[in-house]
């Protein structure tokens, strides 16, 4: 069991991560010239989620991120990375160990990794996954491109729509079309966390 110190800490990290998460967001809306209910037009979400997400009350889902990015014209690079950062040139990035942007998801810590580089195909996470009760389909989300993971530590379950739930133990892969239907629940009571890497694909986006 967690003690309460590090509890009370965690709790105080996660709202920061939302805090700044959502001053991001809101930022990327407003420099698109985007009032609220423009932003929930352009993404399909209830304004009461937008706004909630720019003032950093709820831990939004990587599906909604994702319409979020699409939305306003930029990559997830941009949604996750400090608004005042410089637009890099460079072709190259590298993430020393623990220095990723760690963004905090209604079900997963992520830590973005090689964020500095715009205009990825990929988006590289290390995810800690946490334990919870047996998905349910209503649990289970669906966006455009394709995923792998690497399992680093602990053992999760991948649920993927038309297909039985698999358990993949520590040093097993999985790779999976992102339009079906998804989750991942650790079922480890030790720290379980994979590797991650999703494709991003912008299909509104002309050629």
């Amino acid at each position: 069991m967690m003690q309460e110190g590090k509890s009370s800490d965690w709790e105080q990290e996660r709202q920061q991560l939302r805090d700044e998460l959502g001053q991001r967001v809101k930022s990327l809306r407003l420099g698109c010239g985007f009032t609220l209910d423009m932003a929930a037009q352009a993404t399909g979400l209830a304004l009461s989620t937008i706004h909630k997400i720019e003032n950093g009350r709820v831990s939004p889902s990587y599906e909604n991120l994702v319409r979020i990015a699409r939305a306003y014209g930029v990559g997830m690079e941009r949604i996750y990375s400090a608004e005042d950062a410089p637009s890099p040139t460079t072709r190259l990035t590298v993430t020393k160990a623990g220095q990723g942007q760690k963004v905090r998801t209604r079900n997963f810590e992520y830590e973005v990794l090689c964020n500095a580089l715009t205009e990825k195909k990929i988006v590289p996470l290390v995810t800690r996954v946490e334990r919870r009760a047996p998905l349910t389909p209503a649990d289970l989300e669906a966006h455009e491109g394709e995923e792998t993971l690497y399992v680093l530590s602990g053992r999760v379950e991948l649920c993927v729509e038309h297909y039985a739930p698999v358990v993949l133990e520590t040093g097993d892969c999985a790779y999976f079309d992102s339009t079906m239907r998804h989750g991942l629940r650790a079922l480890s009571e030790d720290d379980t966390r994979v590797f991650w890497a999703c494709t991003y694909v912008d299909v509104d986006k002309p050629e």
